[in-house]
C-alpha cells in the first residue's frame, strides 16, 4: 500500500478484492467527522468526478467516517482505524475529530496518486484495497516552520503548504513572521511595522560572501484577515499556526520602522533601514520599559489572530555588544541587579514569559532563551543540536527537537557540484529517515518533555515556491514518517523498504504539482550556477 508516513499496524489482505467507489457510492459522517467528510468529498469529488452524496446508505457503497470512543481509548484523540472490504465498504474511526482525518488522508493515500489530481483524468476504477489500518502519532507536535520573513511567500503559497502538511499529518505550523530583513504581519496600532518594515530596496542573491544583488524592492506581508483565514484554513486540517515575532535580536525591520526600539545611544537608529542582506545582525532592541510596552501591544493584537496554546518569540543569535556600549542597556542591567547581558536577555524573555502565562498562554524560543537561566513556564526548539532541549528537558522544561543538523531543510541535499546554493553539510532523504528525535542521554520521565520534533525551512536563498518545492521534497516526507510512525532506532530502520515506498509516494507529489528534488539530483531548472553558497565538508558534528 506503500503509506508514508507509515502506520502502526496494516493488514492487507493479498487479494484482488477491494471495495470499488462509483456514482452510487455515498459518503456519511457521524457527529465530530463532518469536518472531515467535507474536505474528503471535495479532494475525491473533484479527482474522480464522483458525486460522494452525503445520503445515508441502504446497502453496502459507502464510505463512513465516524468519531469513536474505543479508537480514542485504545489509540488516543489523534487515533484512526480504517476498515475496508467490498462487502462492507470503508470504514474510517477515529479517536476525535483530528483522528478521523488523518484516517481520512490515509484513505486518499489508498485511492493511488490520481486521488491528489484537481480533476478527473477520464474513466477509470477507483479501488480502496481490501485492509484494516490501526494507526496513531508518536508525537503530539509535528512542525513545519516556514520563514516568510525573509523571502514572503503569498497567501496561496502558504494553502499549498497546509494542504502538504496535512497531506503528510503534520499538524504544527511554525510561522516565522518577523526578522531583520522584513515584517510579515499587519499590526493595527503600529502601522509603520508593515509601511516600512515589509519591504527592502534589493536583495543579496545568495549567502553574505555572494557579491550578487536582485535590484528590485522585495516584500509583502498578510493582513489581519488574511492571518484569520490562513488560521481557519489550517484549523479545519487540524494544524494549529504558532507565530513567531523575534526579540531581542532579528529585530532590524522592526527598528527601521520605529527607531526608537533601538539603542539609540549607541547606533544612529534613524538611519537603519530594512536589512538587504543576512546573517547575524548587530542591531538589537533595547532593553527599556518602552520597549516591553511596544512589544506587549503587537502581541496582544496577535493573540487575537492566533489561537493556540503556544507563542514563538525567537530569542535567538542576540548579539550583546549593543547592550555592552550603551548606558542605558548597563543602567538597566545595574537597576535589575543583572550580572551580564546574557541575564538581561533573559530578563527580558522572563517578562513575556509572564505576560503571556497571565493571558492563558505559553511562550516558546529557540534554545539560546537558556543563556543566563530559563524563564519559568517556557518551552525550547532545540536547533543548535540536542544539548539545549537536553538540558531544558533535564530541568523539566518541555522540547520540540529541530536540530539542524538533521532537519534544517535549507542543508544542501547532497555532495553534487550542480546543487543549487549549497549551505553547509550534505543532508540528503537518508539522513532524515534516520534522525531520532528523542536523545539516548534522556531518562523516560525526562523524554516524556520532548512533546515533538519539526523540520524548519528559512528562506535566504530561497526566492520563489519552485526553489522552496525543491529544498522541502522528499526531505519532509522522511521527516513526517518520523515525526508520526513508531520506528525503529535510527541505525535500524528499513531505508530500502522506506526508498521502495517513496516512489509511490513520488507520484503523489507529481500530482500536487511539487516540484521536489528528484532522487538523481536536481533537474536543469533546479540548478543556480554562479550563486555561491557556503557548502562544508563531511557530516556534521553532532553537538
Amino acid at each position: 500500500m506503500d503509506l508514508i508516513p507509515a502506520p502502526r499496524h496494516q493488514t492487507p489482505y493479498g487479494t484482488d478484492d477491494a471495495f470499488v467507489l462509483g456514482p452510487e457510492t455515498t459518503l456519511t459522517a457521524t457527529p465530530g467527522a463532518e469536518g472531515a467528510a467535507r474536505w474528503l468529498r471535495g479532494v475525491l469529488a473533484a479527482a474522480t468526478g464522483l458525486p460522494l452524496a452525503p445520503v445515508e446508505p441502504s446497502g453496502k457503497d459507502v464510505i463512513r467516517l465516524a468519531v469513536d470512543d474505543a479508537v480514542a481509548r485504545d489509540l488516543g484523540p489523534e487515533g484512526y482505524r480504517i476498515m475496508a472490504a467490498p462487502n462492507s465498504g470503508v470504514h474510517v474511526f477515529g479517536g476525535s475529530p483530528a483522528g478521523v482525518f488523518w484516517g481520512a488522508q490515509t484513505l486518499r493515500q489508498l485511492l493511488g496518486a490520481d486521488a491528489f489530481r484537481r480533476a478527473p483524468l477520464g474513466e477509470r476504477e477507483w479501488r480502496v484495497p481490501t485492509c484494516q489500518i490501526q494507526d496513531a502519532p508518536r508525537f503530539a507536535w509535528r512542525g513545519f516552520m516556514l520563514d516568510v520573513a525573509r523571502h514572503f511567500m503569498p497567501k496561496d503559497v502558504v494553502f499549498k503548504y497546509l494542504d502538504l502538511m496535512a497531506a503528510h499529518k503534520l499538524n504544527v505550523l511554525h510561522f516565522h513572521l518577523t526578522d531583520d530583513q522584513g515584517w510579515r504581519v499587519e499590526i493595527k496600532r503600529y502601522p509603520k511595522l508593515t509601511e516600512v518594515g515589509a519591504w527592502r530596496e534589493r536583495t543579496k542573491v545568495g549567502l553574505r560572501e555572494s557579491p550578487l544583488w536582485d535590484e528590485r524592492p522585495h516584500g509583502g506581508y498578510y493582513t489581519q484577515d488574511d492571518i484569520r483565514e490562513i488560521v481557519a484554513y489550517a484549523a479545519e486540517r487540524h494544524i494549529t499556526v504558532v507565530p513567531e515575532v523575534d526579540i531581542p535580536g532579528h529585530s532590524q525591520a522592526a527598528i527601521a520602522a520605529y527607531p526608537e526600539l533601538g539603542n539609540t545611544d549607541v547606533v544612529d537608529t534613524s538611519a537603519l533601514s530594512v536589512l538587504t542582506t543576512w546573517g547575524v545582525n548587530p542591531n538589537v532592541l533595547s532593553p527599556a520599559e518602552s520597549t516591553l510596552r511596544f512589544y506587549e501591544n503587537v502581541f496582544a493584537e496577535l493573540l487575537e489572530l492566533f489561537p493556540g496554546e503556544f507563542f514563538h518569540v525567537g530569542g535567538d543569535e542576540c548579539p550583546k555588544d549593543q547592550w555592552r556600549a550603551s548606558r542605558s542597556a548597563q543602567e538597566r542591567m545595574q537597576e535589575l541587579g543583572l550580572e551580564d547581558e546574557d541575564e538581561l536577555q533573559s530578563w527580558m524573555i522572563g517578562h513575556f514569559d509572564h505576560w503571556l502565562t497571565e493571558r492563558g498562554r505559553r511562550l516558546i524560543g529557540w534554545d539560546e532563551i537558556l543563556e543566563g537561566g530559563l524563564a519559568e513556564g517556557a518551552a525550547v526548539s532545540s536547533w543548535q543540536g540536542y544539548a539545549g532541549g537536553i538540558a531544558a528537558a533535564k530541568a523539566g522544561h518541555d522540547v520540540v527537537m529541530c536540530p539542524q543538523t538533521h532537519v534544517y531543510l535549507d542543508w544542501r541535499q547532497s555532495e553534487d557540484p550542480e546543487e543549487p546554493v549549497p549551505i553547509a553539510h550534505a543532508r540528503g532523504l537518508e539522513d532524515v529517515f534516520r534522525f531520532e528525535p528523542v536523545p539516548p542521554q534522556l531518562t523516560e520521565e525526562e523524554a516524556a518533555h520532548v512533546i515533538g520534533t519539526q523540520a524548519n525551512i528559512w528562506t535566504e536563498v530561497m526566492d520563489s515556491v519552485r526553489v522552496l518545492d525543491y529544498m522541502a521534497f522528499p526531505r519532509l516526507a522522511a521527516f513526517a514518517e518520523v515525526a508520526w510512525s513508531d520506528l525503529p532506532a535510527a541505525d535500524e530502520r528499513d531505508w530500502p523498504e522506506f526508498e521502495a515506498r517513496m516512489r509511490t509516494h513520488y507520484a503523489r507529489l507529481d500530482a500536487l504539482g511539487v516540484e521536489y528534488r528528484p532522487p538523481g539530483g536536481p533537474l536543469p531548472w533546479q540548478r543556480r550556477p554562479g550563486v555561491l553558497g557556503r557548502p562544508k565538508d563531511g557530516p556534521p558534528p553532532i553537538v
